[in-house]
Parts: structure tokens; C-alpha cells; sequence
């Protein structure tokens, strides 16, 4: 497929989103880069939205739990360029009954090219990075031409 240039603006649409054994882990994570993540728009599945928002005071726009859709809920909000970020701290040792839904989610932020942390360290790449504060562009598939293509 074809590419063509998004602009990401230094104001980022972030999703946060963990697994129950790593909610913790990224709660801390949020705290500790509470100040940076305050400058950009946030969004997490459910329940993590919620204890991420109750702790740090945070405006988090909640979607639904990830096991009921919230995963899923992302990756279309991914299609729709409403997110250019992903923290997705996962437990790759526990197996969950939404694992297709964690595997679509991180293949579409593939597909679209918006940049994933999967851990802590990852993360404190992404948010330390001055990509977070600049507007930049990236590479995505040309959806628009791929559609006029087929029709």
C-alpha cells in the first residue's frame, strides 16, 4: 500500500492502557511523567482510565474495560487518527481471554505507524523524547488512495 504524511501536533492524543498485573507499574509510571502527560489529551480503556484519573487528577476520557471492547474501541480510534501514542504496559507472562483483541490492537498501531511503549522503559523513551513536544510527521497507509484504487 501506498503511504502518505499525517502531521502529529506537539499536543498528543495518548492511550494508556494496562493489564491487571501491570496497572500498578503504569499508575506509578503516570505519576512520575504526571507533569509531561498533563500538556497532552489522554485516553485508557476502563478500568485503568478510571484508577489512573481517581489517583493522579488527570482528565482521562475512559472507554470501556478492555475485555468488554475498550482494546478494540482504541484501535478504531487509531484508524481515525484520534490517537498518535500507545503505553500499553502488558503482562506477557499471564495469558487474558481478550488476547485477540490486545494482538488487533497492537497490529493497528503497526498498521498506522504511531509509536508503542509496551514497558517502562519504553515509555520513558517515548515521553522523555522532544518528539513528544513537537509537531512531526509520520508515515501512514494512504487509505484514500487505496479505497479510490478499488472502487
Amino acid at each position: 500500500m501506498k503511504s502518505t504524511t499525517r502531521t502529529v501536533s506537539p499536543h498528543k492524543q495518548v492511550a494508556l492502557v494496562a493489564h491487571d498485573h501491570c496497572k500498578s507499574e503504569l499508575l506509578r509510571w503516570v505519576k512520575e511523567h504526571r507533569d509531561a502527560l498533563a500538556h497532552h489529551q489522554l485516553f485508557a480503556t476502563g478500568t485503568t482510565g478510571n484508577i489512573l484519573s481517581r489517583e493522579t487528577g488527570l482528565s482521562i476520557t475512559s472507554l470501556m474495560s478492555g475485555p468488554m471492547g475498550g482494546d478494540q474501541q482504541l484501535g478504531a480510534m487509531i484508524c481515525e487518527k484520534k490517537i498518535d501514542v500507545l503505553v500499553f504496559f502488558w503482562d506477557p507472562l499471564s495469558a487474558v481471554p481478550h488476547d485477540p483483541d490486545v494482538k488487533a490492537l497492537l497490529r493497528i498501531a503497526a498498521v498506522w505507524n504511531i509509536p508503542v511503549a509496551i514497558n517502562r522503559a519504553s515509555a520513558n523513551y517515548l515521553i522523555t523524547s522532544p518528539m513528544m513536544t513537537h509537531e512531526i510527521d509520520i508515515e501512514v497507509p494512504d487509505y484514500d488512495k487505496y479505497l479510490s484504487e478499488r472502487l
